[in-house]
């Protein structure tokens, strides 16, 4: 069988959070060409006393994109805290996130990730690697799921895009610039652990996708965030529910049961007064399992912000 771009490849690089990005090695930001005017969609959930913006993210993007401006930075700054899908990470807990990831990405069942491979695959897997310098059992210690995460975030690198570029990156920084508490819908083990707990034959799939798309991944996100660019979530939903029938298990993991859960807290939190900046992978802000579509059931409508 085939494995294609969609949807394991293209839910990872719209829905795993920025928690990915972090465990990628930190690559050089290409220069900055001229400016490129975006207009992402933004979502407003209110009652008499509580508001709660919803704004999808791109967790990766090239530099020189203007899109902090506008609705979404008066958004920003009505806002009494930010809320993303993980905290802002502490520089001087670093070492404490790497055994995070190690303890996760680390394979404990004495298998190398070269002898979890098809046979006739490992010369592909193999191939990919020496593009990035890396001997084929780079990564024999580890996870598939952690090499398919670090191979899509080095070919993101090499076609311009940087996580130092990302909303979040760019959200978290204004938020400590305005002195507005940030927190966070996750922990960095829970979104990492959504790829630890799939199925070891779902997450041999998940590399084995990403080593046959690699040429493509800059081309594919650059349509994702072209789409992004002009507020068209319906362009979205149709990028990430193609072919999505083939992966149930990663869609559901990634995508609908935690916009359940992001619903329930937004239920939760319209019980309190104030303003609130929510912002999550606009993967999560579009399709027919939304967190828009998941609000329903709490008698909560997300209208969309004309700008």
């Amino acid at each position: 069988m085939k494995h294609r771009l969609a949807p394991f490849t293209t839910l990872a690089l719209l829905l795993a959070g920025p928690a990915t990005a972090q465990t990628a090695p930190a690559a050089a930001p290409p220069a900055v060409g001229k400016t490129v005017d975006a207009d992402p969609a933004l979502w407003v959930v209110k009652d008499a006393d509580t508001t709660i913006y919803l704004f999808g993210t791109v967790h990766v993007l090239k530099p020189g994109l203007t899109w902090f401006d506008e609705a979404i930075r008066d958004a920003f700054d009505k806002s009494g805290n930010i809320v993303m899908e993980l905290p802002p990470q502490d520089p001087a807990r670093a070492g404490e996130t790497q055994q995070i990831v190690l303890g996760l990405a680390q394979a404990k069942d004495g298998k190398t990730l070269t002898e979890k491979l098809p046979a006739d695959k490992r010369a592909a897997y193999a191939a990919v690697l020496a593009q990035f310098g890396q001997p084929a059992s780079a990564f024999d210690m580890f996870e598939p799921w952690f090499a398919s995460v670090i191979l899509s975030q080095l070919a993101l690198a090499k076609a311009g895009f940087a996580p130092d570029s990302g909303a979040e990156a760019q959200l978290t920084a204004a938020a400590k610039a305005a002195g507005k508490p940030a927190s966070g819908l996750e922990t960095l083990e829970q979104q990492l652990g959504y790829f630890h707990g799939l199925p070891q034959a779902d997450q041999v799939k998940f590399l084995l996708s990403t080593v046959d798309e690699m040429a493509k991944f800059g081309e594919m996100l650059d349509t994702l965030v072209d789409r992004w660019s002009h507020g068209d979530p319906n362009g979205l939903a149709k990028l990430i529910n193609k072919d999505i029938a083939e992966e149930p298990i990663l869609y559901k993991a990634l995508l609908k049961d935690r916009n359940t859960r992001w619903a329930a807290w937004i239920d939760s939190r319209m019980k309190q007064p104030g303003t609130v900046f929510v912002a999550v992978g606009a993967g999560h802000l579009a399709g027919q399992d939304s967190v828009q579509e998941q609000l329903k059931p709490y008698k909560l409508k997300a209208v969309r912000v004309a700008y």
